[in-house]
């Protein structure tokens, strides 16, 4: 990947778990990074069930299967950028919250745009 290294993935309680992020999550999520021109910092990649429900996550939560990211939002310029990188990249699940923005592929789950 050109702008990612797999341990920026990784669950805080599972050092080295970013190997069990999706390639072709990682290859789309790498092309809107390309378009939107800025750096992405990730939060939350790859998630343990501990992890998961540490934070209060759904318990379907696209995270444990390595399908999810949410990145880091600063401002509401960033956050028009990085949503508009993701849209034009292909992403069709988004979550967007005060300090991040949730993408998925998660193809068990339908296309949706929503707010935390």
């Amino acid at each position: 990947m050109k702008y990612f290294t797999l341990d920026e993935f990784d669950s805080p309680d599972h050092k080295g778990s970013g190997v069990n992020m999706d390639s072709n999550f990682l290859e789309l999520l790498n092309n809107a990074r390309e378009i939107a021109g800025i750096p992405f910092k990730i939060n939350s990649g790859y998630r343990t069930k501990k992890r998961n429900e540490e934070v209060g996550g759904v318990p379907n939560s696209s995270h444990l299967i390595g399908v999810a990211a949410d990145i880091s939002v600063r401002s509401g310029n960033e956050r028009y950028i990085i949503l508009n990188a993701l849209i034009r990249a292909g992403f069709k699940r988004l979550g967007i919250a005060k300090t991040f923005i949730h993408c998925d592929t998660d193809s068990s789950k339908s296309n949706s745009v929503w707010t935390y």
